[in-house]
């Protein structure tokens, strides 16, 4: 398998911070910052001697992006590809009982504060991008803003990008698509759920393709809800046919979902979330094996609506 034409990229918030939102439990009561870390620049270490060269972080996902700087100092391999983000700030402080994990702000003093931080992955940093863009925060309307990103931009051959959460993610995806600064498009990376559920990125990923502006999957495995959970009773057929794929390829169901993505709409990442060892080797599966046209379509035809997905979202808990 070419290093070069691994897809998977891996998303660095499992490995960064004690808890994320998903369907399962799994933080042990004598939580060590210090085996966490060492923890997280082990899996960096494996997806990198994997084949994996691209890496997304952001302040927002506790001490990932030290880590992941801290490790891709060491290395010093020129085609490593870095992502981060700014807009989030971790407030946690580790504790797996926290009651808030982060604090959203789409300032131009939080991008100034957090861009002196993250431009220390330069040279590897590629990517820089708004965390979790919405209408909600006037981000992509702040005109101080948006110049700062075009002068980081042009200043450092930075692709500028976003993040989308939510229901109405095509619709802040098509709003940043048309915003210019000085006449020239300043967004070509939009980070954005999609998975076998949320399907709504395949109205528009034909004209993100066209031009050529990169689009990376997160959230794939829709949180966890692709694995047979007796909670949702109304996904019996969703797990049934990724079971029956995952047997037909010899490959877990994460596989089968990850590769969905990449076969439908063609990305440029597709991002593998994984903390552990044992995960991260079968969402590597991934590049094994294609998707048929009929498998495709039968997968297709399991979305829900984006409301109904955001909103069943909302009701899972950090852990």
């Amino acid at each position: 398998m070419s290093q070069q034409a691994l897809t998977l990229g891996l998303g660095t918030a499992a490995i960064g911070r004690p808890q994320y939102i998903n369907i399962r439990q799994n933080i042990a009561d004598d939580f060590s910052l210090v085996a966490f870390r060492k923890a997280g620049i082990k899996i960096l270490e494996l997806a990198y001697q994997k084949g994996v060269r691209y890496f997304d972080t952001a302040p927002g996902y506790g001490l990932a992006e030290q880590l992941l700087l801290d490790w891709v100092k060491e290395k010093k391999d020129p085609t490593i590809e870095v992502a981060t983000k700014w807009g989030y700030t971790y407030v946690a402080n580790f504790d797996p009982n926290a009651t808030a994990h982060e604090v959203k702000e789409h300032s131009l003093e939080k991008l100034s504060e957090q861009w002196e931080k993250s431009k220390e992955l330069l040279p590897y940093l590629t990517t820089y991008q708004i965390h979790s863009a919405t209408f909600e925060t006037g981000v992509l309307s702040n005109q101080k803003v948006l110049t700062r990103l075009a002068e980081l931009k042009a200043n450092h051959h930075l692709h500028i990008g976003l993040s989308t959460t939510g229901a109405n993610q095509l619709a802040v995806i098509k709003k940043a698509m048309e915003v210019e600064v000085n006449g020239i498009a300043l967004f070509d990376a939009f980070q954005v759920t999609y998975n076998v559920l949320d399907q709504s990125l395949a109205k528009i990923s034909k004209a993100l393709n066209r031009e050529n502006r990169r689009i990376i999957i997160k959230e794939a495995l829709a949180n966890g809800r692709i694995f047979p959970n007796v909670k949702y009773p109304n996904y019996v057929t969703l797990y049934k046919t990724l079971n029956n794929l995952a047997d037909k390829y010899q490959v877990g169901i994460d596989a089968i979902a990850l590769r969905f993505c990449l076969d439908s709409i063609s990305p440029y990442k597709v991002l593998s979330g994984a903390s552990k060892d044992f995960h991260f080797t079968q969402n590597l599966k991934v590049e094994q094996f294609q998707l048929t046209e009929s498998e495709l379509a039968n997968l297709t035809a399991l979305s829900v609506t984006p409301n109904f997905y955001w909103q069943e979202r909302k009701q899972l808990e950090w852990n």
